[in-house]
């Protein structure tokens, strides 16, 4: 599979989904990125609109844990791939959601994410 969007600006992906409160990601992700994010990772991942409904009755605690969870899987397939660098994880994700979220932290965390899946696509095209 050839992946066409590996230069997406996570950082206003993440700034734009804070002030819609996830509703923004509910929009954008069903639009391509699950899907290559299931062909990334190798699985079939749970549905986003699942996650963020779940979500709200744990004050979005449960979507959190989703998407941290989906950055600690593509830290390690970037890990297997030889990618170094910066790379997302659960930690990072977790923390700049949580312990950063009046420093623009949703925002870093989601640059952070988005960074590491164009580093992972680019090299699965080079490789292809």
């Amino acid at each position: 599979m050839k992946y066409a969007h590996t230069n997406r600006k996570g950082f206003w992906i993440g700034f734009i989904d804070f002030f819609t409160a996830g509703i923004f990601l509910l929009v954008y992700m069903p639009r391509g990125l699950q899907d290559e994010l299931d062909a990334v990772l190798g699985h079939r991942t749970q549905r986003y609109w699942i996650a963020y409904l779940l979500g709200i009755p744990t004050l979005f605690i449960y979507t959190l844990v989703w998407m941290a969870r989906i950055a600690e899987e593509l830290k390690a397939k970037a890990l297997d791939l030889g990618i170094e660098g910066k790379l997302t994880s659960f930690r990072h994700i977790f923390g700049w959601n949580t312990l950063g979220i009046l420093l623009l932290g949703p925002a870093v965390a989601t640059h952070r994410f988005f960074d590491t899946l164009n580093k992972v696509e680019r090299e699965l095209n080079a490789r292809s």
